[in-house]
């Protein structure tokens, strides 16, 4: 079968990956745009979403990414589902396999594949996902003002994600696997002078409770099998993100965590005329609309490169 030719191929469909397929649209760059496994992203696990601009109502993480979907399809995006199984970014144009068959020649590549927070592995966690459970204490934070929450980790993202909910919740417990704080000294010592910030030292969460109405505890154990339940309304993941750029390793230059380095103030990456933006490649924001804005960025500069701009 003939490898398929397209100027420019979008790979993810998040915030980022939809809005460059709408820039690229008007552009009449006539994009092709492969979702994966999760379309929408992580966005589709939040339920609540109040800080996109434009919603004044608030909606939710599957109806904004669906509007954005509807968006990019009514301007000329070919959105279509499967797994990126190879790529070959030797020379242009570039060769993308689909689920270990369609192969597509691009002549420009977006990457906004995003990245995946970690979790437990719980079956309980799964159950309550944005039901009480959440990796984005900025994202879920507001819907917990006055309540008792809790913040799995004990980096600096654990640190700070706590720091920040306490100025909202009345009491923020913080799990910590080890007997100590992995975050950096500075972080520490906001979290023992924050009043209403609890550290739990050498716990495990061996369940979330809850019922049909979402979260209402925690069931801790220590390192000699002792448990401890914890009244919470919130459970917060702070231990990390996976970037998801397995895929495009040895041929995109990637920091130490996985995340794709782009030139500073632009999406280009370390091979001319592959851009890449969103959560992919910013382990810093992690926001729906700065995923957006960079993809805004990511298409402006596939069509100056393909304009022969640049």
């Amino acid at each position: 079968m003939a490898n398929e030719k397209t100027k420019i191929l979008i790979i993810g469909s998040g915030p980022a990956g939809y809005t460059a397929a709408i820039y690229a649209s008007r552009a009449n760059l006539a994009p092709v745009l492969y979702q994966g496994i999760e379309p929408g992203g992580q966005l589709t696990t939040t339920t609540e979403i109040e800080n996109f601009p434009g919603y004044p109502d608030g909606t939710t993480g599957t109806s904004l990414m669906e509007d954005l979907r509807r968006q990019a399809e009514r301007l000329g995006t070919d959105i279509r589902t499967g797994i990126v199984t190879a790529t070959d970014f030797s020379a242009r144009p570039f060769k993308v396999t689909i689920d270990g068959g369609t192969v597509i020649e691009a002549d420009a590549l977006i990457v906004a594949t995003g990245a995946t927070a970690r979790y437990l592995g719980l079956e309980s966690e799964l159950e309550y996902r944005g039901m009480g459970v959440s990796a984005c204490a900025t994202c879920d934070g507001f819907f917990y003002r006055k309540k008792d929450v809790a913040v799995v980790g004990g980096g600096d993202t654990a640190c700070e994600e706590a720091t920040y909910l306490a100025t909202l919740c009345r009491k923020v417990y913080m799990i910590v696997r080890k007997d100590h704080l992995r975050a950096s000294k500075a972080m520490q010592d906001r979290v023992f002078n924050t009043p209403n910030i609890e550290v739990l030292f050498g716990y495990n969460t061996k369940e979330v409770l809850g019922n049909e109405d979402g979260v209402n505890g925690a069931l801790l154990v220590d390192g000699e099998g002792k448990t401890r339940t914890i009244d919470i309304d919130g459970f917060f993941l702070a231990i990390g993100h996976t970037p998801n750029t397995k895929v495009f390793a040895g041929q995109l230059e990637l920091d130490a965590e996985g995340y794709i380095k782009v030139e500073p103030g632009t999406s280009k990456t370390s091979v001319k005329g592959i851009f890449a933006a969103g959560d992919v490649k910013d382990p810093r924001y992690r926001q729906a609309i700065t995923a957006a804005g960079s993809g805004c960025m990511a298409a402006l500069d596939a069509e100056r490169f393909l304009n022969g701009m640049e």
